[in-house]
């Protein structure tokens, strides 16, 4: 008899079919089946050991903290976040004058010491580690070095971050921050996964999980209610898609599953019908100077929010609005697979493997044998083809 695939439950995720682990992305069937595999699979072992390494990396740092930057944000209070834009830079013509904008042209200046963004990649980037590293090796340290990344991040008094973006992406002369700053939280959804992932260890206390569910909550309050959470709520781009994915993610790990429904429940008419046109393209990411890139960006946060939907029970994969689909969306990109010259826009930079990563995501919704299925690296540890019983 065939096997029930494990069921996203609402707010509680994976959590039932996965020994507690309150997971919304990193699916067990997924992560069980890579974890048999590991010990047989050289692939998969060479993945495995580079995750060791970065760990053990991680272990040894000290977990990264909004109070660490150089620079006072303009409320005086350090526990904000700041950024500085990413294309915006010192106008040559007036060196002491307002920044302007070099659309696709990053300011390295993005990544200094002075702002906030760099150190909440790490944090990301350490957390997601640590947890998996924790899952795959079943060492309590790793859950413990998770923990203390989180920790210093939400929940320490003397460290945490502010639940908002009133200063993200801001540009001198400009503006102390923008809508578009909603994007720099994105990460914060690779984190709700790890703090599941390391559920069982208690790494995390009951207490703390609640208070991680509280800061979630009150950063769910700021994006519906705040100027600039509005402001990019409204937004007809991919802007506009990513704060649908993460209102959605931090509602349902916040266990507030009625606003992640509100926002899936529009998806089609707001975003599908607005924001894909006949022929599967995204018009507003076309003229961006990475057009590719951004229409790739674009389709990663409908898959993250359709994957909060299918929580929900309702299926965002296969929805159509005025002829516009997920799939048809997914189609268009997938047509220029090993075909970068024959892409009619502008794009710097040909982004190849994050084409191949987004098309193994279309095939776990659409095949298997939807779409070329290429696993390698990091992804290996992720995503893997399911048994036929689980399909």
């Amino acid at each position: 008899m065939p096997v029930a695939a494990p069921v996203c439950d609402a707010s509680e995720g994976y959590a039932a079919s996965f020994d507690g682990r309150r997971t919304f992305a990193l699916r067990p069937a997924d992560l069980e089946a890579i974890k048999a595999a590991l010990p047989d699979d050289p692939a998969i072992g060479a993945a495995y050991r580079d995750l060791i390494a970065r760990a053990d990396k991680a272990l040894a740092a000290k977990p990264a903290s909004v109070i660490d930057k150089r620079s006072i944000p303009v409320s005086g209070d350090r526990h904000d976040y700041v950024s500085l834009a990413r294309y915006w830079w010192p106008d040559p013509a007036n060196p002491k004058g307002a920044y302007v904008r070099r659309d696709g042209d990053t300011n390295p200046e993005i990544e200094s010491d002075r702002f906030d963004r760099a150190a909440l990649a790490r944090m990301v980037r350490d957390a997601d580690t640590l947890a998996l590293a924790h899952y795959y090796s079943g060492e309590r340290k790793y859950a413990e070095g998770a923990a203390r990344v989180i920790r210093a991040w939400f929940l320490d008094p003397a460290r945490r971050m502010n639940p908002n973006m009133n200063f993200a992406q801001a540009v001198p002369g400009v503006s102390n921050g923008r809508a578009e700053g909603v994007l720099d939280g994105a990460g914060f959804i690779a984190v709700i996964d790890a703090a599941g992932l390391i559920a069982p260890s208690g790494a995390l206390t009951a207490d703390e999980t609640s208070a991680l569910e509280g800061w979630f909550s009150r950063y769910v309050d700021w994006m519906l209610m705040s100027p600039n959470g509005r402001a990019e709520g409204k937004a007809a781009n991919n802007h506009g898609l990513w704060y649908d994915a993460q209102v959605a993610r931090f509602a349902l790990f916040a266990r507030r599953p009625d606003v992640a429904r509100r926002i899936v429940v529009a998806f089609p008419a707001k975003r599908l019908a607005r924001q894909v046109d006949p022929s599967g393209a995204l018009p507003k990411e076309l003229t961006r100077t990475r057009s590719f890139h951004y229409s790739l960006y674009a389709l990663d946060a409908a898959y993250a929010l359709a994957d909060s939907a299918a929580c929900l029970g309702i299926d965002l994969y296969r929805a159509e609005e005025r002829g516009r689909s997920l799939r048809q969306a997914t189609d268009y990109v997938a047509a220029y697979r090993g075909r970068a010259s024959d892409w009619p826009y502008k794009e710097q930079s040909w982004p190849a493997a994050t084409l191949d990563r987004l098309l193994v995501r279309a095939d776990d919704a659409w095949g298997p044998g939807a779409y070329p299925r290429a696993v390698d690296g990091d992804l290996l540890l992720r995503r893997r083809i399911a048994p036929k019983s689980l399909q």
